[in-house]
């Protein structure tokens, strides 16, 4: 077997497309507005926070299949309930992580010892026996057709390896970035892929690659993940995740890989947490709107009708009782109308108003 190399030098020579050298640009200028938020507005931040922190929490593991109800997710994050199945188990270890890695990642270094300790947290409230230990057996990235047909997807590195590659590739991530040669935006998906290439764990890798792509984000000083969630943006482009992943892969062991498409991919993601992050802060920021012009400003943009709740997270600053009202004397004014009704009821702009 070929010996494999994580030599990130490498994208010191990287050819940088046009898309790729926009993204940067722009996350960049991002990253200048972001010390800006964070100064004048801390009240506004607080409450996206703790949002973030729930989306992030329910995305993260539903991207594996793991989940509950949204009442009793809300209740687990906030820390109210004790967990009650395997499922909440899971959910409350990945809050734990979360929150150590948004208030201490200053204090969490990129060691094997600390990720092992990371996915101990992990599994904190369960009693698997692999928890804050590297896989003991070989696995196998699988996935199922519509048919439910399974096939390999990929072949991680061997457990045997293991320890030592974990090591290696802390160790080069760290000279690089010590060096300061080449820009963080680049690195990161790169040591995403080759952790999740490696598959250091009998379970929990994707979680915890999601969970160390954030830490190395604020690491970097790229803060944007504890204000919008990263997590919910990956789980909802998840089937072009997976493509992006696969296609970088090819070869890995060899050290053929592509680094390019997820590279690609990781930076459209970060871009769109900014974007997100910018408009959300722009629009609470902007007092001089009323409720009600805000309200129709967040329907114009959705390309789908929006429920209540749905509101209620993009206009973080204003009260539930407040985008009642609003909604009642936009329907009265017909320039929105109401579709469904219960816990479906969505509100998009009338046909009238949109002419």
């Amino acid at each position: 077997m070929a010996v494999k190399e994580f030599n990130y030098r490498e994208l010191e020579n990287l050819s940088l497309s046009h898309d790729l050298l926009n993204m940067l640009t722009k996350v960049h200028e991002y990253k200048g507005k972001q010390e800006l938020y964070i100064a004048t507005k801390p009240e506004i931040l607080n409450k996206l926070t703790d949002l973030a922190l729930i989306q992030s929490t329910e995305a993260s593991n539903k991207i594996e299949g793991i989940a509950t109800t949204n009442g009793r997710l809300k209740q687990i994050v906030e820390e109210k309930v004790t967990p009650r199945n395997r499922d909440e188990e899971e959910i409350a270890g990945y809050r734990d992580v979360l929150k150590l890695i948004h208030e201490s990642y200053e204090y969490i270094n990129v060691v094997p010892n600390d990720i092992l300790t990371l996915h101990k947290n992990l599994y904190n409230y369960s009693a698997k026996s692999y928890k804050g230990k590297f896989k003991s057996g070989d696995n196998v990235i699988t996935e199922k057709d519509v048919d439910g047909n399974e096939r390999v997807r990929f072949v991680p590195a061997p457990a045997y390896l293991t320890p030592d590659l974990v090591e290696e590739l802390c160790y080069q991530y760290n000279q690089a970035v010590q060096k300061g040669e080449i820009d963080p935006l680049l690195l990161i998906p790169c040591f995403v892929l080759d952790f999740l290439s490696i598959h250091p764990f009998s379970d929990g890798n994707g979680r915890m690659s999601r969970l160390l792509t954030l830490l190395l984000l604020y690491k970097s000083g790229y803060l944007v993940g504890k204000y919008i969630s990263i997590e919910l943006l990956i789980e909802e482009s998840k089937q072009t995740y997976y493509e992006a992943l696969q296609a970088s892969s090819v070869g890995w062991i060899k050290n053929e890989q592509d680094y390019t498409p997820f590279v690609r991919y990781l930076l459209g993601i970060i871009l769109r947490a900014y974007e997100g992050f910018s408009e959300r802060f722009e629009v609470i920021n902007n007092r001089i709107s009323t409720p009600a012009e805000r309200l129709l400003l967040a329907l114009q943009k959705s390309f789908e009708p929006l429920s209540r709740a749905e509101l209620e997270v993009i206009l973080t600053d204003i009260s539930r009782r407040t985008i009642e009202r609003a909604l009642s004397d936009l329907q009265m004014e017909n320039k929105i109308e109401k579709i469904g009704q219960g816990r479906s009821t969505r509100y998009q702009l009338s046909a009238q108003f949109k002419s």
